[in-house]
Order: structure tokens, then sequence, then C-alpha cells
């Protein structure tokens, strides 16, 4: 990994672990055991990917990391519940999740989807808080509730949810499915700063096509990773894509085509990057770095 994107990469990870922290100190919930549990996934550390790339997304339109650190929180308390309800038995049936227990084998299911609840409510409450700063933000939390509910994450869960045996899953359920349980997200990270400052529209649509490419990159990658990966370095189960027949790339088009198609969605990734006009580097390093990654 190159020196100075390594280190770029960690002081925004950083910056942000930081901003999380001050925050948790001024924030407590009642009954203990919801504060817990929140807190214990909240906490469980992971890339933090979304708010890196929303962080770094605002530095690279002239911006400050600041003026996007709380709605950077409020996305990755998205990004958190959607994690602790994936793991339920109802859903995914993970154990697992980070290399720790997942919340509901800690504090029990029903504890769990109420973690999960709060969680959610918690990050739009701080996305009205930041909807007082103007027209701008407003925009942009608009873009994260737009994202994670039933026409983004909440959709692509329900569709995965749905054809979770793999029958009759084509490309277009297949396509639907990661755009919109990962793609939008992602969007979300990327395209929130770009509301906030105001960039013009053109602009805006390569940051979005950018956005949606990566999201496939690094779902494509992640089902590669759960055929040839290790619990280890993932934190989660491995293997249960093809113990249960679930929708993958990997189940759907084979090992040489998921190779495939996630070297061509890196190469979308650095076309779209070369059309803007700003300084992209951390941006083209962290696609090579996802499409390396091994954990």
């Amino acid at each position: 990994m190159d020196t100075n994107f390594k280190t770029e990469l960690e002081g925004l990870k950083n910056a942000f672990e930081e901003a999380l922290s001050a925050y948790l100190e001024q924030t407590h919930f009642e009954p203990k055991i919801l504060d817990e549990s929140i807190r214990y996934s909240l906490l469980l550390g992971g890339k933090r990917l979304r708010p890196v790339l929303m962080l770094a997304c605002a530095q690279m339109l002239g911006g400050k990391a600041q003026d996007v650190l709380p709605l950077a929180i409020a996305l990755e308390m998205i990004h958190t519940y959607s994690l602790i309800h994936d793991d339920l038995p109802a859903m995914d049936n993970d154990d697992f999740r980070r290399g720790q227990p997942s919340n509901h084998k800690k504090f029990g299911e029903g504890q769990a989807i109420l973690a999960g609840d709060a969680l959610l409510s918690q990050a739009f409450s701080i996305c009205i808080e930041e909807c007082k700063k103007g027209r701008t933000y407003i925009n942009g939390v608009s873009e994260i509730c737009k994202n994670a509910g039933p026409y983004g994450m909440v959709a692509g869960q329900a569709a995965d949810l749905f054809y979770q045996d793999g029958e009759n899953v084509g490309k277009s359920v297949a396509d639907f499915i990661v755009l919109n349980k990962t793609a939008k997200m992602i969007q979300s990270a990327v395209v929130v700063p770009a509301y906030i400052y105001g960039v013009d529209e053109n602009i805006r649509s390569i940051l979005e096509q950018f956005a949606v490419n990566f999201g496939f990159l690094f779902q494509i990658t992640d089902d590669i990773l759960d055929v040839e990966g290790s619990f280890e370095k993932l934190g989660k189960t491995v293997g249960k894509d093809a113990k249960e027949n679930k929708m993958s790339c990997v189940n759907l088009y084979g090992m040489d085509k998921a190779r495939e198609l996630a070297e061509a969605y890196k190469e979308n990734c650095l076309k779209f990057l070369g059309e803007l006009p700003f300084e992209c580097s951390f941006f083209e390093s962290l696609v090579q770095y996802v499409r390396s990654r091994e954990s």
C-alpha cells in the first residue's frame, strides 16, 4: 500500500473515530442495556469506508472534514444498524461481525432489533439538526434518507431476502440488489458533500457514477472473499453464500467472471475519477486498495 495513501487513509479514519468518541461521550441512552448494545456494535470498528469517503470527498471539493463529520456519524449509524439487523437469524443469520459475536448473540435478538432501531432514529435526529444549517444541508440529508430507505438499502435487503435461495436470479435482479443494498449508501457518502457545497450538477453526476461503480466493485470483491477469504482476516463467517446457495456474483457468474467484473468496475471507477477537475489520487489509490483487499 502506498505510504502517502496509507497515511491519509489512517488520518481520515482517526478523525472520524475521534468525532464519534466525542459524540458518544455526551450521548447516553436508557436503559443501560440499550446504551451498551448500541456502543458495542458502533465501536466494533471496521473499515469505516463510508465516513472516510465522505470526509475525503469534502476535502477534494475544497471543504473541510468538520463540515460533514456529523453526517458521517449519521451515515455510519445507519450502516451499523443495517449490519445488526442483517446478522439476525431471520436475515443472514451470522454469529460473528468484525471478529466478535454479533449483537444478537451478545444481547439477544430483541435487544439487537431495538439497538438497530435506535441507531436509525438517532441518525435521523442528527440529520434533522444538520438541516438547520441551510438548504444545501437539506439536499444532502434528503440524499441520505432516500438511499437508506425503500428506494435504496431497504429495497436491496428485501430483494436479497426474497431471492435468498438463489433461484430465478438473473443479472437484472442481482444488479438491483447490489445497487440498492450496497452502492446507494456509498453513493450517499460521495454525493452528500457535493450537495452541501453546491457543486455543479454535471460534476455531481460523475461523482454518482463513480460511487455506483465503486459500490459494485466493493460488493463483488466481498463475494469473492466469501469464497477465498478467511475468518481471521474478514472477522465473519465465510463460505455462507455457496453453502446456502445464496445470490452472489460468484454463484451467479462463476469465479473467473466475477474477477473480470471486479476489474471492469475498477476501471470504470478510475475512468470517472479521470473526468473530475480535482486531484483524485487518494480515491484512485482507494479503488486499487478495495480491489486487492483481503478483509
